[in-house]
């Protein structure tokens, strides 16, 4: 996503977390948003469609095998206890996700993306070679309606470029039958399942 922003981010403490993130090479630097100011929120929406469209670059998510491999690595971080998962999309140049972090979230980003990164590597037969694109898109999500509308957004992805007519036919998908029974669907349940697991550290605010 923009590559000029750039770290360190600012994280709040128990809040869901809203990550975007990309092949590296699937954006060039001549294809940044428009030269005029723009919001965060804009230039997000703007590079968006550009990976949506997948006109040019890697596709390494298309294969399947890869695709597989990143949301097992989702659901893994979740069993660790790293963060809860919710719902999430692979598209062929970059991912949306909703986690809220139990742990340092610049930790738990460079854990899933490295590990990604080599298994990845390994089925394209590489070694060493950069998979993601260093930076992220991160934005923290202020209330339970932020959270409904931004779940919406990430599982309808496919279906605004094109590619399925229903979410749930989208393969991967957490809409997807085969994933949707192991995410959390809304902030009260995430709510109920860390307290279960960490009285102490589990406060979500709605």
């Amino acid at each position: 996503m923009p590559t000029q922003r750039r770290l360190p981010h600012i994280y709040p403490d128990d809040r869901w977390l809203f990550l975007t993130w990309n092949l590296h090479g699937s954006l060039p630097s001549s294809h940044f948003p428009p030269a005029r100011k723009v919001s965060d929120g804009e230039a997000f929406a703007w590079v968006d469609r550009y990976l949506d469209g997948a006109h040019a670059g890697p596709v390494h998510l298309r294969k399947e095998t890869i695709a597989t491999l990143v949301i097992e690595s989702l659901f893994r971080g979740e069993n660790l206890g790293h963060y809860r998962l919710g719902p999430f999309i692979i598209m062929a140049k970059h991912i949306h996700v909703l986690l809220l972090p139990l742990t340092s979230p610049s930790l738990l980003l460079k854990s899933l993306k490295g590990a990604t990164a080599r298994e990845a590597n390994r089925v394209l037969n590489r070694t060493g070679e950069q998979f993601w694109q260093r930076e992220s898109y991160d934005h923290w999500v202020r209330n339970e309606r932020e959270w409904n509308r931004i779940a919406a957004y990430i599982e309808r992805n496919p279906v605004k470029a094109g590619l399925v007519s229903s979410a749930e036919d989208y393969p991967w998908s957490s809409a997807n039958p085969r994933w949707s029974k192991s995410v959390h669907t809304s902030v009260n349940a995430a709510r109920t399942s860390a307290c279960a697991t960490d009285p102490a550290t589990a406060r979500i605010p709605a």
